[in-house]
């Protein structure tokens, strides 16, 4: 296949990195993927300036990946929790790739900082590429990028 040949003005690669394609972006999916959702809580963890978390969070509610949630601690003012949506929840993958490749290549002592484990069985999580077939792939070698078909809607 020809490179002229492939649409990149439409590249789902260049749109997902304007939404989440920033450090502190991904940090705070992190630590909402770990069940970090008030924005203190956020903020200690990350040490993240508040006008950078602020702006971060409010782009990600914008974009539909996280949302806000009311609460209120007793003889407080109410404040805000930050929750995934499942459009958020499908960025785990992404995140699980980030790590897996951070692991494979900056681990101190090839020892990873933390570990996923299936809850069901408690065997350990890896990513893997996948045909529509079920057929393993061992990686971008065996992969061909083609034109996607155009919807006739």
């Amino acid at each position: 296949m020809s490179d002229a040949s492939l649409d990149r003005s439409r590249c789902s690669v260049a749109g997902t990195l304007a939404v989440v394609g920033e450090k502190w972006s991904l940090l705070v999916l992190r630590e909402a993927f770990l069940g970090v959702r008030r924005f203190a809580d956020l903020q200690r963890n990350l040490g993240a300036p508040k006008a950078v978390l602020t702006d971060r969070l409010a782009t990600l509610v914008e974009q539909g990946i996280l949302h806000r949630v009311p609460y209120q601690a007793e003889g407080e003012r109410q404040r805000h929790e930050y929750r995934l949506t499942p459009k958020g929840i499908d960025l785990y993958p992404t995140l699980v790739a980030l790590m897996q490749w951070g692991d494979r290549y900056l681990a101190e002592d090839g020892v990873a900082p933390l570990a996923l484990e299936h809850r069901g069985c408690g065997a350990p999580v890896h990513l893997a590429l996948v045909c529509e077939d079920g057929h393993a792939l061992a990686g971008a070698r065996e992969v061909r990028p083609r034109p996607a078909a155009v919807s006739s809607r």
